[in-house]
């Protein structure tokens, strides 16, 4: 019958050795969860911050919403300044977003689509501008980074081609 508890001997030195490895992986892991405790404060900061800047944009869109509600027929004033307010809304907003790297993609209507920073939706029969010309902006893109976290949404015009035409001239 075969021995179930076979025995190893090892050399003193060899024990050792291991001992002294073990002795640093237990060092090394005490240092790593000193690291990741590290890390997971630094993040709940970073996301506390985050929130107190986002609820500050929530605040001034409800003032807007309940002034809006309080003053069904809101004075002229308030309507002439209703834009601005919104807009400094949103570049509150596009601020906090700046600061976590989320960047607005700049294109311009008028100028051929960068298919690496834009999708295009949607094309429109055009003849005052050349075909493949972005006409409108939908919705527009962002960078995080290096990286295209949503492409503007465009709409690009479409030239109707002269063949187009003359097969609909000869079908009448």
């Amino acid at each position: 019958m075969s021995d179930l508890n076979p025995t190893y001997f090892i050399s003193q030195e060899l024990r050792d050795l291991l001992m002294q490895q073990i002795g640093e992986i237990k060092k090394e892991n005490v240092v790593l969860q000193q690291s990741l405790r590290e890390q997971q404060t630094q993040t709940t900061a970073q996301t506390e911050d985050l929130f107190l800047e986002l609820l500050e944009v929530a605040d001034a869109l409800e003032a807007l919403l309940t002034y809006l509600e309080n003053n069904p027929n809101p004075s002229p004033e308030f309507i002439e300044r209703l834009p601005r307010s919104v807009a400094a809304v949103n570049r509150k907003f596009l601020s906090v977003l700046g600061k976590r790297q989320l960047i607005p993609i700049e294109l311009q209507a008028g100028t051929e689509p960068d298919f690496n920073l834009c999708r295009v939706i949607d094309r429109e029969e055009r003849t005052d501008v050349p075909d493949q010309t972005i006409t409108k902006i939908v919705r527009r893109g962002f960078c995080w980074g290096e990286k295209i976290l949503r492409p503007t949404e465009v709409i690009t015009a479409k030239v109707e081609s002269n063949l187009d035409g003359n097969i609909d001239e000869t079908i009448n």
